[in-house]
This record gives C-alpha cells, sequence and structure tokens, in this order.
C-alpha cells in the first residue's frame, strides 16, 4: 500500500505512473514507538475520551460514506475512485488506533463497538444509497462537485478537531498519534479541496447546486451518526472558547476560496448554533 499508483486514463495519458496523487504516498498509520501503555499511568479525562470515542465511531463509518459516493458519477473517474480506495483504508486504521487509547481506559473498541452502531442506524441509513444515487442521476455529473466539497469541509473540520483535542488534553502520547493522524488528514484535505476546485471553476450549474446543498444540508461530520447531544458535545467542547472560534473562521476561510462558497461561514453558524 505504500508504493507508487499509476492512474488509468487522465491527463497523464494511459498508465503513467503518477507520483503525484495521494494515494502515491498511503499507508497503514504509523504507530512505531507510540507508549500506549502510558495510557495505563496517565489516564484521559472524561471528556477527551467522550470526543474520542465520536472520533472512533465516525473513522469507522468511512467506509459507509464510500458505499454512498461509489453509486453516483464519482465512481466513473478513475483519479477520484483511486483516492476513495486508500482513503477508506487509511481512515479504518484511524479508528483503529483510536480504538486502541480507548481499549487502554478498559472500553469497548473497534469491531466491539462498532457493530452495534451500525446495526443501530435504522432506515435513514439503508437508504442512503438510494438517496444518493437518485439524486446523482437527476443532476448529472455535477454532483460530484458537492461531493469534494463536502468532503474538503468534513476533513478540515476534522483535522482541526484533532488539533484542539491534542490542545486540550495536553497528553503526549496522545497528541503524538493525532498529529500522525492529521498529517494523513492533511493529504485528504488536498485531494478534496483540488477536486473540488477543479469541479467548480468549470461549471456554473456545480457552483450553484453546491452552494445551495452546503448551506441547506451540512452538519458537523458525524451528525448522521451519532446522537445529537454527542454532536453538541463535541463542537461545544472543541469549538467554544477563543482558540475553538479562530479555528473554525479558518476553516470557513479556507471554504471561501473555492468558487461560488464564499460567505457560507457553515462551521462558524455550527458552533454558534450547537455551542451555546
Amino acid at each position: 500500500m505504500s508504493g507508487p499508483i499509476r492512474v488509468v486514463g487522465g491527463a497523464e495519458g494511459p498508465g503513467v505512473r503518477n507520483d503525484h496523487h495521494p494515494a502515491a504516498r498511503s499507508g497503514r498509520l504509523d504507530l512505531a514507538g507510540l507508549g500506549f501503555d502510558a495510557f495505563r499511568d496517565q489516564p484521559l479525562d472524561e471528556a477527551t475520551l467522550r470526543c474520542l470515542r465520536y472520533m472512533h465511531d465516525v473513522e469507522h463509518h468511512t467506509v459507509c460514506y464510500l458505499r454512498d459516493i461509489l453509486v453516483t458519477p464519482a465512481h466513473q473517474d478513475p483519479e477520484v475512485t483511486t483516492f476513495l480506495t486508500t482513503w477508506a483504508y487509511e481512515e479504518h486504521w484511524h479508528g483503529e488506533a483510536i480504538g486502541d487509547v480507548l481499549a487502554r481506559h478498559g472500553e469497548g473498541a473497534n469491531a466491539q463497538r462498532v457493530a452495534p452502531l451500525r446495526g443501530g442506524l435504522g432506515v435513514r441509513d439503508r437508504l442512503a444509497p438510494l438517496v444518493h444515487g437518485v439524486a446523482s442521476a437527476l443532476v448529472g455529473r455535477d454532483y460530484t462537485a458537492l461531493q469534494m466539497a463536502w468532503g474538503a469541509l468534513n476533513e478540515l473540520t476534522t483535522q482541526a478537531g484533532y488539533a484542539r483535542l491534542a490542545a486540550q488534553a495536553q497528553h503526549p502520547v496522545l497528541t503524538d498519534l493525532l498529529g500522525r493522524i492529521m498529517r494523513q488528514e492533511g493529504r485528504h484535505i488536498a485531494f478534496y479541496r483540488g477536486q473540488a476546485q477543479r469541479c467548480l471553476e468549470t461549471s456554473r450549474r456545480a457552483r450553484t447546486l453546491t452552494r445551495f446543498a452546503l448551506e441547506r444540508r451540512w452538519r458537523p461530520v458525524g451528525s448522521d451518526v451519532m446522537p445529537g447531544e454527542e454532536v453538541a458535545f463535541l463542537v461545544r467542547h472543541l469549538f467554544a472558547d477563543d482558540e475553538g472560534r479562530r479555528a473554525a473562521a479558518r476553516i470557513d476561510r479556507q471554504m471561501d476560496r473555492l468558487p461560488g462558497l464564499d460567505g457560507l461561514a457553515l462551521v462558524d453558524g455550527a458552533v454558534q448554533r450547537l455551542a451555546t
């Protein structure tokens, strides 16, 4: 998984090696040298563990988000599907690593925790592929612009959430672990944002659709999986203070740079709505 990949087709032609694609540097999260046993001597506080449970569950749900993307025209783009393959792989191991932290605190994690979570999601989750399939069939390829912009926003907030949790917890092993996760998340952000830029700048219809959908439907990542009180707690704990508000504003400024999406202030709006 760590070696170079080949992209079929695309601007470089069939069979040409693309060492600049994020998947060229993909791989299982490196945990070498991390002293997980330190959590037994220096356990995390309950607020930090509550955030980690949320992050664990959402990371493990990535494969279900992948399921919903692949029923849309995005699956026809080999560059996108190459990225999505490695994205889901890396996110899985993020969840496993966070699960190891939870396990050191005597909690159920990974498959033990994920199975009942997925089993309890209900009919809305089962219908999600149908909803995305029908919507994208009606909209066409412009639906990919929405997916890429949505993915960029989710990855930006995820990375910022990890940074805020590390700063608040002040635990050296957790800080090291989250830093390693954040570096991989940075590559995910770059891909989603680059694809969103390309899709949005070439289609006015895509800009209109994406702005409309984000403004009316976007919620913090995990809102469709986690209970409402857990979403509110996470946002309040990580983003309600001055530094958290500045982090939210930085994300909104990055989204402002995408064609047609300036001024939405989606993250700041979510913090105001959930953190009060």
